[in-house]
């Protein structure tokens, strides 16, 4: 039970040394992640794309 108690202890104090970023930096971020998810998407497509038409053109 002891070891229970120090590891929540334990926990808390690692926590309170966590520096969280801003809501700003959290926007930004999430902006960069969803505008390279679809240029990366849109890449993927055209890809596919030329492919499929590639193989199209073989057979």
């Amino acid at each position: 039970m002891n070891r229970i108690v120090r590891f929540v202890q334990d926990s808390i104090g690692e926590m309170k040394k966590v520096v969280w970023p801003s809501r700003e930096e959290v926007t930004a971020s999430t902006r960069v992640v969803l505008v390279s998810t679809v240029l990366f998407a849109a890449v993927l497509g055209i890809v596919d794309f030329i492919i499929f038409k590639g193989i199209d053109l073989l057979f």
